[in-house]
């Protein structure tokens, strides 16, 4: 006691170190507290970064099947084909170029948009889509630009005939036997000038399917 009340005067600097150490440990807590928040938000982050987007998604899905419409007014129309053979000529690179694009965009297409959540996956279905995209527009320019110049005269001519009868065979106004008689005579002038594919020739015949399965009729007799 009598130490004490001889060294009284030390309880002030005591305090006052007290007093830092308690702010110290008080600031060290805090700092401590903000490197968890920092490292939560930064976690929290990266995990955004790898997810992609639903909408994202949709948006490229979208995109895929505007360009296999495009794709397809070319199998549903036998005179878009007539007009620009080479869209189904797996002899021609550029043709069956943007034929393995399509196959590669259609593999990494997800069943829906929230299937696909990663960033990475969905980089590598969009690379597909714009693929194909080139790929088709690259075709449908040349195309185009042959046309049916690689047929000879009479090969381009039977074209055009086969044209012709498409469009009667089409034509509602056509009697069904004059329907049917196009239509098979258009397929004997294609033959062996462009090979249709299976899903042409089901839009077509879907088209004039009453004039195709109409056989004869006999004929009806009336009584007086």
């Amino acid at each position: 006691m009598e130490f004490l009340s001889d060294k009284w005067w030390m309880v002030f600097p005591l305090m006052a170190f007290a007093g830092r150490w308690a702010s110290g440990w008080r600031g060290a807590g805090e700092r401590r507290h903000r490197r968890r928040v920092e490292l939560y938000t930064l976690r929290n982050q990266a995990l955004e970064a790898e997810e992609a987007s639903v909408a994202e998604v949709q948006a490229l899905m979208n995109t895929h099947d505007a360009t296999n419409r495009r794709w397809l007014e070319y199998e549903l129309d036998v005179g878009k084909l007539i007009d620009f053979p080479m869209m189904t000529d797996v002899r021609e690179p550029l043709t069956v170029a943007f034929l393995r694009a399509k196959r590669e965009a259609d593999g990494q297409r997800p069943a829906s948009a929230e299937d696909l959540r990663s960033a990475a996956g969905l980089d590598v279905y969009r690379q597909a889509v714009n693929n194909f995209a080139v790929a088709l527009d690259v075709a449908e320019r040349e195309a185009r630009r042959v046309r049916d110049s690689k047929f000879s005269g009479p090969e381009r001519e039977r074209l055009a005939t086969a044209r012709q009868l498409l469009m009667i065979a089409e034509n509602d106004a056509a009697t069904p036997a004059e329907r049917q008689a196009a239509y098979k005579r258009a397929r004997r002038e294609l033959d062996g000038l462009i090979v249709l594919p299976d899903v042409t020739v089901a839009a077509l015949e879907e088209k004039i399917a009453p004039e195709l399965d109409a056989g004869p009729r006999p004929p009806q007799f009336h009584q007086g």
